[in-house]
């Protein structure tokens, strides 16, 4: 039978719930029209505007807001003052902080005449408790004679403000009950506990429901004390009591914290029977307290108000108000804003739905499923669902809106979302979740294997869509971060771990009543992709139509299917032939996947001529006004269209190739690459006409069912707009359109892939890096080492220094006189010692470059490695201890060390110096590394050099550790045969599970699995060596929970860095300490490691971060200066585009972290942020606090410097622009005080503090990406700019930490580079694995001599003798020439126009004959490209 909806949804209400539905449509269309219609004036994080328009367009769209709230909610308005929202203090409102509300408009202050008066205070997480607690308390002042009620209430967020805390303050001191929920930030939390403990014994009742501990204990009613059932055991007895032992458990695993927590609250009677009557009877109460508030609507409040009055409030004791038993409400259930009531049977339901008359649906209509809070519905706050349940109806979908009492909302999917008569079979074709929430946990913690398992039975898309709870719709509107980080953190990265995706806004929220209200245009646009992804699995295959997009980047011909490494046409050729085989209609693909390239870049002769790439459509001015309505907006930036890009001057035009039913189209890029004025003064431009005429063409024209997005990474999801939350007033929202999104990204780089997640609403999938190899030796560096073995054997004799001599001139010969110090002088001159030394850290630096691991030509989707090219992997991941592991995990190295009663962490050290006997043994561990490894994959592969099932199940069943394991044997006959075997025998069967990791493949899986509508299972991305969870690939990638980082592994891992760079900066620089270091923050590093370098900066200024009640990083300590034993160290922090949008809640701790230090009363000596910041203030005329602003990025929804797209394009006069580039763009700083402001420009303060740095430094936390890999590094490279701005002009010293492998080293830039060029660009290992994937490969080549410039450019630190080698290897060598010129003309002209420019620029003393090489050889290939004979 279906409940009866006690919230009290009367026909009335229903009546009134149909006017809502029937007034969406016009009001989504009007809003619609005036969001639109203010773009010239109103345009969040982007392009110039005219002056004042923002606050026009504000105002405009704002009235408009509150009209349809006032629709939604049909509630009278409370009798107060609107809230006037200033933003002049910043674009999120009054004094920069998210929310400005006022709390007065939920007091209710009644006229005593008589009755006894009690004050009831509250504090919420969000409003949706506000109109029926403010109801409750009307109804008790209207109907009472002996009792009335003064109410005030607090959102969460509001007591950030300080006159807001002081109001809490001063209404708690005369409060009669308090009463809280949710209050999960610590830092709040402990703010009222503050506030509410020294009134505890005074109030007549506290009641508190799930929150942290800090206030949770602070619970009371009568001699009811949740403080003392947290507290232990008594004196004498033997156990905890469960609710202690409950909130330990919490604080170790990453549970469900509050629905464990409701469930422990509901076994309380069970502990009540062993209490005394009187605490027995109160506990009752409480269990009873929580009933009421749980069944949240008025009565059920009104009841909670008095029950709680008649047995505690001292001057009503005796009186009886005749309260009602709760009304309680299914656990979970079905509920339709035109239902009758709540069902708890799928049958009923559909017996009422399908029965309907008030609508119709087609044969075959998607079903969405939609995932609601009960909490909503009861409390009368359900407008939201019914405006997207309405949308949804409207476009032709029935709907099954289920519901959770709880926060476990997988139990009413499991009963609900599944057809009742084939119970396997999913009933739904989509699922929208409109909580926020994850699907097993709330704002505390979550249980995403839970939630997980759930989904991937269901196997539909899973949307995870956002109400406001922290900021009303005006705030939001205005706020140029978007939605409040906090709510970030637990609304969208949360989900993210469970699968969700398309982190679309839906709901906002009235200022004055605290309700929610439908935003008609969101909804439109959730429920519009919502169905699209349902369709997916309903349109026969054949029908489907997808368009592929390729990226071309630098813009040139030689530069499309641009992504990190993949080979892109490769891949594509590989999906062309899956999508064929599925029975997609795939026409014309040629036999070769080089004639697809050809096809694509127009016809063979297209490489060798001007013409344009293949034309696949010409897009008329009018057609293009008519099919994308925001065209008009772009005006501003790029005139009238057609415009000068992707256009002959008449039509817009979509390059690329139609395959029947599938397009390949290359996306059009920013447009603003050559112009340098654009990349000095625009914070971000907006796309251009033919940006947005590409993404018009595939939803309008070819009508794609879905887009997918090849490779790593396009600009789609970098376009101008809110960082996450968007508007429709927001690029990438508007260009995606209502197409689904599917988004080939690297599983290496999770940071970049979770902006694609949320700017561009892609459902991302991972694909691999090519498998990786040592990087060996070869030329003058193979024969040092053959040298040194020699020196080895004979260095006692006679011929020892005559061998010494030649590993002097052969390292010389080799530039590494620039690494080591060599003598000038003979070798017999020294003595053994000495000569040992010399060796010794020779020796060490091409074991160095031996060792280096690089990924080895391009990745073909859905080729996974052989096993064979995983050992090198394997190695390295045999390397790292895993503590955390289940069981933990020693590395190979420690343990090898251990047999032979060495320390792992000496023998770095004494390798790293140069110790010879070390540096041996040292090679000695990695070779027996290697071959245990190699034996143990050969002995698991079959003849195809596959991984063999019969070996994995002799491995399975393998207790013992006897000599038939090859790697056994290989270990048992050198000097480490002592190695523990229970540590070896857990590695090796770790590296079992990595290796079968590693070679699984489901990267075309995982695109079939989303064509068809289904449910691409999450997973981590990252470092596979540090992280082999990241593994297998095809997953949907996410990043990680923003409050876990730091970890205690990270810290741990951060002070050895900064410890080795602070020594090694004191032994550069005449023992003195650093006083300031410039320091890069990146997002997909800090995915990596868990927060290292995040870590680093906390430790160099001295303040430890620390985790609250639940594990989450948000408290700050001070590392006291003893402890410490050092000076506190400044910092300049520049945090990313990308960091900033992913960790906004870690900059708010970097910050106070840096502000905390500047605060401390030390001398200046021992605390150089004080010294500074102090001088600072002085010069500047600000205060101390003012002037220790060190966090600094670009301003919100702009990304890089662009120095990189200059040098890119060769589009700079000169270093000064590149350095005001870099000075104009990443200079806004993130203020913890006003945290809802964004980045405010603060260039002065950056300049200032940018003047005492000594020494700038970055990290390098993974092989698979080095220095000249990507343009990133050098784009946020301060050195030369450093130079120009200290008063004495010196150039600071650079460092890069290395942590890549266990052992972690920090170098300067320039033996960075140096190690970087040995490895990659002049090592032909590398160049000849690129060169085997022919067009790309050269692209490749090509883009790291671009980079290469790039540092020469910011640092200075490119040896000279880098470009004379490059030259002879590429230049010189004709057969390579010709090589380079035959597989990719335009990538080989733009290598010898780079050799040109870095000439050109100072950066390389070419000779006159180099130089007129490289001019006739540039004439030579133009005239090739041109078709000149």
């Amino acid at each position: 039978m279906a409940a009866q909806l006690g919230a009290g949804k009367t026909s009335a209400q229903i009546g009134q719930t149909s006017t809502q539905q029937c007034l969406h449509s016009h009001l989504r269309s009007t809003h619609s029209q005036v969001a639109r219609g203010s773009h010239s004036l109103h345009r969040f994080a982007g392009g110039p505007f005219p002056s004042g328009s923002r606050r026009a367009a504000c105002g405009c769209v704002t009235q408009k807001v509150r009209a349809i709230a006032e629709v939604d909610t049909l509630v009278p308005a409370i009798d107060t003052e609107p809230i006037r929202v200033s933003i002049g203090d910043g674009p999120s409102g009054g004094g920069g902080l998210f929310t400005s509300t006022n709390p007065e408009i939920r007091r209710v202050t009644p006229t005593a005449n008589g009755r006894t008066r009690i004050k009831l205070v509250y504090v919420v997480l969000e409003a949706q408790y506000q109109s029926a607690l403010t109801q409750a308390v009307k109804n008790i002042n209207a109907n009472r004679s002996n009792v009335c009620v003064e109410v005030v209430g607090y959102l969460l967020e509001e007591l950030r403000d300080p006159s807001n805390y002081a109001a809490f303050t001063k209404d708690m001191a005369d409060a009669n009950v308090f009463i809280g929920s949710l209050i999960f930030i610590e830092e709040l939390a402990e703010k009222i506990a503050a506030v509410i403990a020294p009134q505890r014994d005074r109030l007549d009742a506290c009641l508190i429901f799930p929150s942290m501990p800090a206030v949770l204990k602070l619970n009371k009613l009568g001699s009811f004390d949740f403080a003392k059932l947290m507290g232990g055991a008594k004196a004498g007895a033997k156990k905890d009591s469960p609710i202690k032992k409950f909130f330990g458990a919490m604080k170790k695993n990453n549970d469900n914290f509050e629905e464990q927590l409701l469930k422990l609250i509901r076994t309380l009677p069970a502990v009540l029977k062993f209490l005394p009557s009187q605490q027995a009877r109160d506990g009752g109460n409480y269990i009873q307290s929580l009933q009421y508030w749980l069944g949240g609507n008025a009565e059920n409040l009104e009841n909670l108000v008095l029950s709680t009055a008649q047995s505690y409030v001292p001057a009503l004791k005796g009186v009886d108000f005749g309260c009602e038993d709760p009304q309680l409400f299914p656990e979970v259930g079905i509920w339709h804003p035109m239902a009758p009531g709540m069902y708890e049977d799928l049958k009923e339901y559909l017996n009422w739905y399908d029965t309907r008359r008030d609508t119709k649906f087609a044969a075959d209509a998607p079903v969405i499923g939609l995932v609601l809070q009960r909490s909503h519905l009861v409390t009368g706050d359900e407008g939201h669902y019914s405006g997207v349940v309405s949308e949804l109806e409207a476009q032709g979908a029935k709907v099954v809106p289920v519901f959770a009492g709880g926060l476990d909302f997988s139990a009413p999917v499991k009963k609900f979302f599944y057809d009742p008569i084939y119970k396997s079979t999913n009933f739904v074709d989509c699922v929208i979740s409109l909580t926020g929430f994850a699907l097993v946990g709330g704002p505390a913690r979550q249980d995403a294997p839970k939630a997980v398992d759930a989904l991937k039975k269901l196997n539909v898309p899973y949307l995870v869509s956002l109400p406001l709870v922290f900021q009303t719709t005006e705030e939001w509107m205005a706020s140029e971060l978007g939605v409040h980080p906090v709510q970030v953190a637990l609304q969208v990265a949360l989900p993210e771990l469970d699968g969700g995706i398309e982190p679309i806004v839906f709901a906002g929220r009235d200022s004055n009543t605290g309700k929610s209200h439908s935003l008609p245009d969101r909804i439109d646009v959730l429920c519009s992709r919502a169905i699209k992804w349902a369709n997916l699995a309903k349109k026969k295959v054949a029908e489907k139509k997808v368009a592929i997009t390729v990226f071309s980047f630098p813009p040139d011909k030689g530069n499309v299917g641009t992504a990190a490494y993949l080979n892109v046409f490769g891949s594509i050729y590989k999906v062309l032939q899956d999508l064929k085989a599925q029975g997609y209609t795939v026409d014309g693909v040629p036999e070769q996947e080089e004639d697809l390239i050809k096809l694509i870049l127009n016809d063979q002769e297209a490489r060798f001529n001007s013409a344009d790439l293949n034309i696949a459509y010409k897009m008329n001015v009018d057609e293009y006004q008519k099919l994308c309505p925001y065209s008009g907006e772009l005006e501003a930036n790029w005139g009238k269209a057609p415009g000068k890009l992707n256009s002959q001057g008449q039509n817009l035009l979509i390059y690329g190739k139609q395959f029947g039913n599938v397009f390949i189209g290359v996306q059009p890029t920013f447009g603003y690459e050559g112009d340098p004025m654009a990349l000095l003064f625009s914070r971000s431009a907006s796309p251009h006409h033919g940006f947005a005429a590409y993404y018009t063409f595939l939803e309008s024209i070819f009508k794609a069912d879905a887009v997918l997005h090849f490779g790593t990474h396009g600009s789609l999801e970098f376009m101008p707009g809110k960082q996450v939350g968007m508007s429709d007033l927001c690029f990438p929202d508007s260009l995606i359109g209502t197409i689904p999104n599917i988004y080939y990204y690297a599983a290496n780089n999770p940071s970049e892939a979770t902006i694609a997640k949320r700017r561009s609403y892609a459902n991302t999938i991972s694909y691999l890096t090519p498998p990786a190899e040592n990087a060996g030796l070869y030329k003058g560096l193979k024969e040092l080492k053959e040298l040194i073995a020699s020196y080895q054997t004979l260095r006692e004799s006679g011929r020892g220094p005559a061998i010494c001599n030649t590993i002097i001139e052969t390292a010389r010969q080799c530039n590494l006189d620039k690494d080591i110090k060599l003598p000038e002088g003979d070798a017999k001159d020294l003595d053994l010692a000495q000569r040992d030394s010399l060796v010794g850290q020779a020796y060490s630096r091409l074991m160095e470059i031996e060792s280096r691991l690089l990924p080895c030509g391009l990745h073909v989707v859905g080729s996974p490695p052989t096993a064979m090219e995983a050992i090198a992997t394997l190695v390295n991941i045999a390397e790292i201890d895993r503590p955390e592991g289940d069981p933990p995990v020693k590395g190979l190295p420690g343990i090898l060390a251990r047999s032979i009663n060495r320390n792992m962490e000496e023998i770095y050290l004494n390798n790293n110096r140069g110790v010879l006997q070390d540096v041996e043994l040292n090679q000695r561990m990695t070779e027996v590394c290697r071959q245990s490894v190699r034996a143990f994959v050969e002995d698991r592969t079959d003849k195809d050099g596959r991984v063999s099932i019969k070996a994995l199940n002799k491995f399975a069943q393998m207790t013992g550790f006897g000599a038939q394991e090859p790697w056994v044997n290989v270990i048992k006959d050198t000097e480490f045969k002592k190695a523990n075997k229970d540590e070896l025998r857990s590695l090796f069967g770790y590296l079992e599970f990595c290796l079968t990791q590693i070679v699984k493949d489901n990267e075309l899986g995982a695109l079939e699995q989303a064509l068809k509508g289904g449910y691409v299972e999450p997973g981590p991305g990252g470092d596979p060596i540090r992280n082999p969870s990241v593994l297998p690939t095809g997953k949907n990638i996410h990043a990680l929970d923003p409050q876990s980082i730091p970890t205690q592994a990270a810290l741990k891992s951060a002070r050895v860095v900064v410890e080795r760079l602070l020594e090694r900066q004191k032994l550069d620089n005449g023992n003195a300490w650093p006083e300031t270091i410039a320091v890069v923050l990146w997002g997909t590093d800090n995915i990596k490691t868990y927060g290292e370098s995040l870590a680093q900066v906390m430790c160099m200024v001295g303040i430890k971060p620390v985790p609250d009640a639940l594990g989450r990083v948000n408290k700050l300590e001070v590392i006291p200066l003893e402890e410490l034993g050092r000076p506190r160290v400044d910092v300049v922090v520049n945090c990313s585009g990308v960091f900033r949008d992913l960790f906004v809640n870690q900059m708010n701790l970097l910050d106070r972290a840096v502000k905390m230090a500047a605060e401390l009363d030390e001398p200046d000596d021992m605390n150089f942020v004080r010294k500074h910041a102090r001088q600072q203030a002085e010069e500047m005329g600000i205060s101390m606090r003012q002037a220790a602003t060190r966090i600094f990025s670009n301003a919100s929804g702009s990304y890089s410097s662009n120095v990189n797209l200059a040098v890119e394009n060769s589009s700079w006069s000169d270093e000064q622009q590149l350095q005001e580039m870099y000075l104009s763009r990443k200079s806004f700083a993130f203020n913890s005080d006003r945290p809802g402001a964004g980045g405010e420009e603060q260039r002065e303060v950056f300049e200032s503090a940018l003047k005492s740095v000594d020494a700038t430094f970055q990290n390098l936390d993974s092989s698979e990406i080095s220095l000249t890999d990507v343009s990133h590094y050098f784009d946020s490279d301060p050195t030369k700019l450093v130079s120009g701005l200290r008063t004495d002009g010196k150039l600071p010293s650079s460092y890069i930490a290395d942590t890549t492998t266990a052992n972690a080293q920090v170098r300067s830039l320039g033996e960075t580079v140096r190690l970087d060029a040995r490895t990659k660009l002049l090592n032909p290992k590398w160049y000849e694995g690129m060169l085997n994937s022919g067009y790309e490969g050269v692209r490749e080549i090509q883009k790291r001599l671009t980079n290469t410039v790039g540092w020469s450019a910011t640092s200075g630190q490119v040896d000279n003798w880098v470009y004379d080698e490059a030259n002879t290897t590429f230049i010189d060598d004709d057969d390579m020439q010709k090589r380079l010129m035959d597989m990719n003309p335009n990538s080989f002209r733009k290598l010898v126009a780079t050799f040109l420019e870095a000439n050109g620029r100072g950066y390389w003393e070419a000779t006159p004959d180099q130089i007129d090489r490289l001019r006739q050889l540039y004439m030579d290939v133009e005239d090739k490209i041109e078709g000149v004979d």
